[in-house]
């Protein structure tokens, strides 16, 4: 009997071995293994799909397959009971009933580097440009991460954007958020290209979000052109793309010009436009069920706004910032838009464009009356502020007098103020005007504005005599 064992016996004097062999396996069942509990689909209704019979939490991933293993990605966007509400970020063609949802883990991640610069993605950050796979090492968070409001660095450098209208009469700030208040066919696109091509910025980064698929070609290759690509990132996330995957592209967008601040750069971030963000998050919201408040808005989606803009901005580490410009579409040009309400509350200023400038050809159709930078006592000189705003009332008061003027009811003499600005206004409104290919640097705008208030004083004196 005891032969059969023999062979077995000097296994025990080899104790390091199985001690090792103990240790690991001790260390495996500290580790209990995940078990991946699938769900199945049991409704899709528009955009929205439910499951049961698994469990994640808000904002992470699963993977949708059919029968046919086709694999669908959605995210988890609420929940009822025991049924998970999700939304797909990919085309949901193939799957059917009963199909198995796997709770894939994480949340959204994004692939950030140097290498992004000069390149076109989608929301899910895979190239659109065909130029090969991005290769960057650093994964970031959609989320962002969080900012104390009392460490972020204040806004105290004027950001120059070479146009000479807002370096001028609404300056901007490195770390200020603006919004760009426009209807369609006023010049945005034009405008945000040239933003593009002429600011100090070290990287831009331009989001394009729930636009038509042409004017994201239209954009690239023409406003932008290869030299303004050359220092930019691109999101493309059109129309036609679900909801979710226009809001990832707006949180994207904005991760990368957090890892590029955070990296100690001077960001620029164009978002064009937050209103299409919010239709993708009421479009959301509507969907799973949440009541709408405010016009057809569900209150997630003011939420969700703020969210999102108050990742811009200076960080708490010193040196780097993001300045964003948003822009809000006004249709109709109607200004009382629930989306409009909510930019304006909670960012720092905003530059109108107007529809009657744009079709009297004066461009950019700045309506520098309905502008204002909350920011420019911060990061201008008493004398700039001063001169800014005697722009201003010129301005504004010529805008008051005109229907006088233009029907021949207003006889020269009668009002000193008024005689002052007819004689400057032609001036005034060339000043105003730039061409989309002339960048006009902060000093030579500032120059400018200087030098054309210092005449009008001087007209004015003589007047006086």
């Amino acid at each position: 009997m005891t032969h059969h064992h023999h062979s077995a016996i000097p296994e025990f004097n080899r104790a390091p071995l199985w001690g090792a062999r103990l240790a690991h396996l001790r260390a495996r069942m500290q580790v209990p293994p995940s078990l991946v509990v699938e769900g199945k689909l049991t409704r899709m209704v528009g955009l929205t799909l439910e499951a049961v019979g698994c469990q994640a939490a808000i904002g992470t991933r699963c993977m949708i397959i059919g029968a046919d293993g086709d694999k669908v990605e959605s995210e988890v966007v609420g929940f009822a009971g025991d049924k998970l509400f999700l939304m797909p970020t990919g085309d949901t063609r193939g799957i059917g009933a009963n199909a198995r949802v796997v709770p894939a883990g994480g949340g959204y991640e994004a692939v950030v580097g140097e290498a992004l610069l000069g390149r076109v993605l989608d929301g899910a950050g895979r190239p659109l440009d065909g130029l090969g796979a991005v290769r960057c090492e650093t994964r970031m968070p959609l989320t962002g991460r969080a900012i104390n409001p009392l460490a972020r660095r204040p806004i105290r450098e004027p950001l120059d954007v070479g146009v000479r209208a807002i370096n001028a009469i609404t300056s901007v700030g490195r770390g200020q958020r603006m919004g760009l208040f426009a209807g369609s066919g006023v010049g945005k696109s034009m405008l945000l290209g040239m933003m593009t091509r002429f600011t100090s910025a070290d990287v831009i980064v331009v989001g394009l979000i729930g636009e038509r698929g042409r004017e994201v070609k239209e954009f690239i290759e023409n406003i932008l052109g290869p030299e303004g690509l050359a220092r930019a990132v691109v999101v493309a996330v059109p129309a036609d793309n679900p909801p979710l995957l226009r809001m990832q592209g707006a949180a994207l967008a904005t991760t990368i010009a957090e890892y590029f601040r955070d990296q100690g750069h001077q960001v620029l971030l164009l978002m064009d436009s937050l209103t299409r963000y919010a239709q993708a998050q009421r479009e959301i919201g509507l969907a799973i069920g949440e009541p709408p408040a405010t016009k057809g808005y569900p209150p997630s989606v003011f939420a969700k706004l703020s969210q999102l803009v108050e990742r811009a901005g200076n960080a708490d580490v010193a040196g780097g910032s993001i300045t964003a410009f948003y822009t809000v579409l006004t249709e109709g040009d109607e200004q009382s838009d629930p989306i409009a309400d909510a930019a304006r509350a909670i960012l720092d200023g905003h530059i109108v464009l107007s529809r009657q400038l744009a079709e009297g050809g004066h461009y950019p159709a700045i309506d520098i009356e309905a502008s204002i930078s909350r920011a420019m006592t911060e990061i201008t000189t008493p004398e700039h502020q001063q001169a800014a705003r005697r722009f201003k009332q010129l301005y504004s008061t010529y805008q008051r007098g005109r229907d006088l003027i233009s029907v021949g009811a207003y006889t020269a003499g009668s009002d000193r103020q008024l005689d002052e600005a007819i004689a400057i206004n032609s001036r005034l409104v060339s000043f105003l005007q730039q061409d989309m290919h002339q960048p006009v640097s902060l000093n030579d705008s500032l120059h400018d504005l200087t030098s054309l208030m210092e005449t009008s004083g001087m007209e004015q004196m003589l007047v006086q005599q």
